[in-house]
């Protein structure tokens, strides 16, 4: 079924990221697993079945897991309305908290440092359409009404970018991130 060859490719993925992941003996000695710096990212975010979107969200970097293994966090915000005509509008948000593995490619400048990766996340998604009252005539009205619906859904994340220094304790980042969610995936573009 589809469903089971999505479930494959997810477990292969994640097994590559583990082994990426697991640091040798030497290079545990070198991990740093810790809250080492946060940042705010914006950009636009292009769900499956919605128009694009302004998205927003906060970052945390939590150190080397390993020498060219990286771990972050992220938690991320997109909404979108749409007008349906005759005063209908349906509307569509996404609140993600997400953990992430970046694997940073090695570079002889740290002037720029590209990296790429994986993670998983939670996302939680909502829906509402509301519809304006309707009169039919004769005294007969349709009441205004707004349906909504919330769900919880894991998604896989995969992507990369580019860190570069812009000051001392200042980087800027800039990311291109595939969210596979099940009915609303989103490609997100931001810098931070």
């Amino acid at each position: 079924t589809e469903t089971g060859g999505v479930m494959k490719k997810v477990l292969a993925f994640l097994a590559v990221i583990a082994l990426l992941a697991t640091p040798s003996q030497f290079a545990l000695a070198a991990s740093d697993v810790g809250f080492k710096s946060i940042g705010v990212d914006l950009g636009y975010v292009s769900p499956e079945d919605v128009d694009g979107t302004l998205g927003f969200g906060a970052f945390a970097d939590l150190g080397p897991l390993s020498q060219k293994v990286r771990l972050s966090t992220h938690l991320g915000f997109w909404s979108k309305s749409e007008d349906l005509g005759s005063g209908s509008e349906v509307s569509v948000r996404d609140i993600s908290l997400t953990g992430r593995v970046r694997y940073m490619f090695p570079v002889s400048s740290p002037k720029f440092q590209p990296y790429a990766g994986g993670g998983l996340g939670f996302h939680s998604l909502r829906a509402e359409v509301y519809s304006p009252a309707v009169d039919l005539g004769g005294g007969v009205i349709i009441p205004a009404m707004t349906n909504s619906d919330s769900e919880l859904k894991l998604g896989l994340d995969l992507g990369g970018g580019f860190v570069t220094p812009v000051g001392a304790k200042t980087d800027l980042y800039g990311d291109l991130w595939y969210s596979m969610v099940e009915d609303f995936s989103q490609l997100s573009m931001k810098v931070g």
